[in-house]
């Protein structure tokens, strides 16, 4: 008797893995949930979100509202870029405004040099997602960028205020995910949260997927605070003293133009970002201001209700 011969089966690459458990991560999200919606910062991890949102559910349309927190801060090539790919996907756009919630006196801003509205983007996010009765967010966040961002589930849930506590966290066996809620709860999720720097850099290398020119290597007016280099706006006050001068910049994160700080670079294309990423012995979030404000400024900021 012949053996039976076996089919052959397609080994899945590390990246093809994480694809499909981030598809799977979100059709339970649209499976389990009334009103999910996704956040977008305008950021490569929040654009990679919607590129999976798009092989999730194709030929359909992404079922997401996305939702931006629009500080009045942000780099004006980010907005442009979210608005040119809302169009490009036909997508829904929330847009919540941290200069309406200071104008209405719910959120203080703050004073000095660098006055930096990143943690007030808090007030903002929950009045929006309360407005629009979103009873799941997705975000963008992964596990290895930040120690507070490592302890979430992949579903985190929030309470009624929009609070985070990390010692009353479900537990997720396999792919698993429990998204039972009370009413005015929501769930965080994060369908890249075991991703890596370097795992999204090269998926969109793979997926030949477009990102704001910010990403690239480009010259830019900057100065020098505490070590790292800020780009200049006209939400940063210059003093006499302060330097200004031109550099070969590139920001490994999107953000608040305040706290937003670039490293001097020469990649101006994926394959050489790729590789200053391999051989690179800094962290992403090490180059913005918001984080190193304490030695538990994420976790504090996310225990109140922050992304």
């Amino acid at each position: 008797m012949e053996p039976a011969v076996r089919k052959p089966t397609r080994s899945l690459s590390r990246l093809d893995k994480l694809e499909s458990e981030s598809i799977h991560i979100m059709r339970e999200v649209a499976a389990q949930f009334n009103k999910p919606v996704l956040l977008f910062s305008g950021g490569k991890d929040s654009i990679c979100l919607v590129y999976l949102a798009k092989k999730a559910f194709e030929p359909a349309k992404i079922p997401f509202t996305l939702v931006h927190i629009d500080t009045g801060h942000n780099f004006p090539e980010a907005l442009e870029f979210r608005d040119n790919l809302v169009k490009k996907f036909g997508l829904k756009l929330e847009v919540g405004s941290v200069q309406s919630s200071i104008d209405r006196g719910l959120a203080v801003e703050e004073k000095g040099k660098f006055p930096s509205r990143n943690g007030i983007q808090t007030v903002s996010l929950l009045e929006t997602i309360s407005n629009m009765k979103a009873d799941a967010c997705i975000g963008g966040a992964r596990r290895d960028e930040e120690k507070a961002r490592a302890k979430e589930r992949i579903f985190s849930v929030r309470d009624v205020f929009g609070g985070w506590d990390p010692r009353l966290q479900r537990p997720e066996l396999w792919d698993i995910y429990n998204g039972k809620i009370h009413n005015g709860e929501n769930v965080r999720v994060f369908p890249i949260s075991n991703w890596t720097e370097l795992d999204v850099w090269e998926y969109i290398e793979r997926e030949n997927i477009e990102l704001p020119s910010l990403y690239f290597t480009h010259e830019r007016e900057v100065m020098l605070r505490d070590g790292l280099i800020f780009p200049i706006s006209e939400f940063v006050r210059i003093d006499p003293g302060d330097v200004i001068e031109k550099k070969a910049v590139r920001f490994r994160t999107v953000g608040d133009m305040t706290c937003t700080a670039a490293v001097e670079s020469r990649a101006d294309n994926l394959s050489s970002i790729i590789e200053e990423i391999r051989s690179s012995k800094t962290t992403e979030r090490g180059s913005r201001l918001d984080d190193k404000r304490s030695e538990a400024a994420m976790e504090d900021r996310k225990r109140g209700g922050y992304f």
